[in-house]
């Protein structure tokens, strides 16, 4: 007995694959292209169109983004919104729920190997291209931070930085909050494999899951300076540069999408 074909509606990016999987399944002369149908062979064809179709970025298992909720319940907590609201990498139409994405904020993301970051050439061409010229590992967790709970309360105290915030999760996995250009909050979700940079000037935050646990590599270009300028800060020139190449460009600002970097 075949087991329930998952509700593709629930996909982050969601109601246009179920059109695109009956086009691609209409193209294969499929007879009947009914999702819910009980012919044993229109099962794997669909979950093989669905996989060509949706799951071709590597990011995507180990980064997801999405609006957050107004809750003020636990941090560690998702956060969603109801219905849930998915920010994407690119740049979706208006035909898809969602129109925001990470390069029109500035927020460049990679996967990575996490288990051979020592000998990573594609970290190696990442930091080498974009100057990472320092590199330390930071544990956040009650056994491993001092102070942790001063820190942790400050790590989730909006804030921004004059320089790139590079983070790359080597193990456990936590939340990054970003502002987009009406003050919304999106929470963005980085596990083991992810690494992101939010520009200089980005108003956000940090906080762990419900897991409590993340290790991080952090990267910066020569001397490190983690300062934070708790909000607000709107006058210092890292925001209004990136006010004026972001926030106020009604296309998105210069950022180039680091998935085919």
């Amino acid at each position: 007995m075949l087991s329930p074909i998952p509700d593709l509606r629930a996909v982050p990016g969601n109601a246009y694959v179920v059109s695109l999987v009956l086009r691609e399944a209409k193209q294969m002369h499929m007879l009947e292209i009914r999702i819910g149908a009980k012919n044993r062979g229109i099962r794997p064809i669909v979950q093989s169109v669905c996989a060509n179709i949706y799951c071709v970025d590597p990011r995507e298992e180990v980064i997801q983004a999405w609006y957050m909720d107004d809750s003020d319940a636990d941090q560690r907590l998702p956060h969603h919104r109801d219905p849930q609201e998915f920010v994407s990498f690119e740049k979706l139409d208006a035909s898809k729920i969602v129109s925001l994405s990470f390069s029109e904020l500035g927020v460049l993301s990679w996967r990575l190997d996490a288990d051979n970051y020592e000998t990573d050439p594609k970290l190696k061409k990442i930091r080498e291209d974009r100057g990472y010229s320092y590199m330390d590992f930071c544990e956040v967790c009650p056994e491993k931070l001092p102070n942790y709970e001063e820190k942790i309360k400050n790590f989730y105290e909006e804030h921004l930085h004059t320089d790139e915030e590079i983070r790359y999760c080597v193990a456990g996995s936590g939340y990054f909050d970003v502002r987009d250009r009406d003050e919304a909050w999106i929470r963005i979700w980085v596990k083991k494999g992810a690494m992101i940079v939010l520009p200089a000037g980005i108003y956000h935050r940090f906080t762990l899951d419900s897991d409590n646990y993340i290790k991080a590599m952090r990267l910066f270009v020569g001397d490190p300076v983690w300062t934070p300028f708790n909000r607000p800060h709107d006058h210092l020139p890292a925001r209004k540069e990136y006010v004026d190449n972001f926030v106020n460009k009604a296309g998105g600002g210069p950022a180039v999408d680091a998935a085919a970097a």
